[in-house]
C-alpha cells in the first residue's frame, strides 16, 4: 500500500494534482496514439514531445526523436522547446494578473503607460492589442523599411530586441486600420504588452512570469529565454529539412522578443499550466471570461490572416479569438487553442473545455503540422470524423 502511495504522489507532481497515468483499459487508445506519432519520426531525427490528457487521466506524455539532430540526447516530457507564438497565452494572463492587481486596465490605451507613444496611440487599448484588434503595422514590416533606409540589418547573430520594436512603433505615424473595425494577427501588440508587462509591475517580463506564474505552478524550467541573462536546460533545438538533409534552423532575427513568442518550456510543465487553468489556479473563473470572449469581428471581410495562418484558418476565412487563444470550435466541440510556429519549431496547444481534453504538441522541426496531428489524437477522443 505505501508504494502505491507514493507512486500516485510521484506521478501527482510531475503530471498535475489530480491526474495519473492511463490505466491497463486505456492501453488501445494509448497505441492508437503512439500509431499517429512514430511512423513519422526516425530514432535519430528531430520531433515531437506529446502530452494528451483526458479528464484526470494523462493518456499519453512521450517524446520521439532527439533533441538535436546528430547528438543522442532523446526528447522527453522533460526536453524544453521554443514556443513561439504558444508564449501568447502566458502573456495574456500576465496581463490579466495585473488586471487582478488594479493596476491595469483593458481599456487603458497606449499613452497612458507610455507618455512618449505617438498620437495615433491614443485609440488603441490594452483589449485592442489582446485581442489583435490594433491594426499596429507589422514590426518585422518595419525592419525591412529600416534596413532600406539606413542599412541597419538584424540577423540571428544580431537579434532584435523589445525595445526596438518599441522604437520603430514609436516612428510610425498611423495604424494600417482604425483600431477595433478589422482582426489582423499582431506580434507587434505582444511584444508591446509584454512591455506593458515590465512597465505596470517594474519587474522585467520574464521576472514578472516567474513570480506569478511559473513559480507558483511549480514550473521550474520554463522561462522566457533572454541570452546572456538566463538558460535553457534540456533544450530542443530547431530544424529544418533542406535539400532533404538535416539543418539546425534555431534562431532568427526575431527569436529575441519575448511576448510574442519568446517562451521556452516542456510538456510536463505545460501539463500543470493546463492543470491550472481547468482549476482556475491563477484567476477565477469570471476573471478568466474576458480572454475566452472573441472579438467582436462578425464579417470574413474585417479579418486580414497572418501569413503562417493554419490550413483550417485558410478554408474558413475566419477568427475567433479572445485574450492569447483562439476560440473557434472544432466539429462542434467547443475549443481554446494556439499554434506556434517559427524558424525550426511548430507547436501547439489545445484544449477542449466540455469534454475535459487537452492535446500539446511540441516539435523541433518545421515539415510537420502538429495542429494536423492533434487533430488526429483529437478525432479518437471526441469521436469526430476527419
Amino acid at each position: 500500500m505505501r508504494l502505491v502511495v507514493v507512486l500516485t504522489a510521484a506521478l501527482s507532481a510531475l503530471f498535475g494534482p489530480g491526474t495519473v497515468p492511463a490505466g491497463p483499459a486505456d492501453e488501445l487508445m494509448n497505441r492508437q496514439i503512439d500509431a499517429i506519432f512514430s511512423p513519422l519520426v526516425a530514432a535519430n531525427s528531430p520531433g515531437f514531445s506529446v502530452f494528451i490528457r483526458q479528464g484526470q487521466q494523462t493518456m499519453l506524455v512521450r517524446g520521439y526523436g532527439v533533441r538535436e539532430f546528430g547528438k543522442p540526447a532523446k526528447i522527453d516530457p522533460q526536453t524544453n522547446f521554443r514556443l513561439a507564438s504558444c508564449s501568447k497565452q502566458f502573456t495574456a494572463m500576465a496581463i490579466m494578473l495585473l488586471v487582478h492587481d488594479g493596476k491595469l486596465r483593458y481599456e487603458e490605451t497606449l499613452p497612458e503607460i507610455f507618455p512618449d507613444f505617438p498620437e495615433y496611440g491614443k485609440s488603441i487599448t490594452i483589449r485592442s492589442l489582446l485581442n489583435h484588434t490594433s491594426g499596429l503595422l507589422d514590426y518585422e514590416a518595419l525592419m525591412d523599411e529600416q534596413a532600406k533606409k539606413t542599412g541597419k540589418h538584424w540577423s540571428d547573430k544580431q537579434q532584435i530586441q523589445d525595445s526596438e520594436v518599441f522604437n520603430l512603433l514609436k516612428q510610425a505615424n498611423t495604424t494600417e486600420f482604425l483600431p477595433g473595425t478589422k482582426w489582423a494577427y499582431s506580434n507587434s501588440g505582444y511584444v508591446l504588452l509584454g512591455l506593458v508587462v515590465g512597465k505596470v509591475s517594474g519587474k522585467s517580463f520574464g521576472d514578472f512570469l516567474e513570480k506569478r506564474i511559473f513559480a507558483p505552478l511549480k514550473m521550474s524550467h520554463t522561462l522566457a529565454f533572454e541570452k546572456g541573462k538566463n538558460q535553457i536546460t534540456n533544450r530542443a533545438y530547431g530544424h529544418s529539412k533542406i535539400n532533404s538533409e538535416w539543418t539546425e534552423t534555431d534562431q532568427s532575427s526575431t527569436s529575441a522578443t519575448l511576448g510574442d513568442g519568446g517562451i521556452y518550456s516542456s510538456v510536463e510543465d505545460l501539463a500543470k499550466w493546463d492543470a491550472a487553468l481547468a482549476r482556475h489556479t491563477l484567476l477565477s473563473e469570471a476573471e478568466m471570461q474576458p480572454a475566452l470572449t472573441p472579438a467582436n469581428i462578425s464579417s470574413a471581410s474585417q479579418i486580414v490572416l497572418p501569413d503562417d495562418a493554419t490550413e483550417a484558418m485558410k478554408r474558413n476565412s475566419t477568427v475567433s479569438y479572445g485574450f492569447g487563444w483562439f476560440l473557434d470550435p472544432y466539429h462542434g466541440h467547443r475549443r481554446m487553442w494556439h499554434y506556434g510556429d517559427t524558424v525550426g519549431f511548430h507547436t501547439y496547444v489545445a484544449r477542449f473545455p466540455d469534454d475535459d481534453v487537452t492535446i500539446i504538441v511540441l516539435g523541433n522541426r518545421t515539415d510537420l503540422d502538429p495542429e494536423s496531428l492533434a487533430a488526429r489524437v483529437a478525432n479518437i477522443f471526441l469521436k469526430t470524423q476527419p
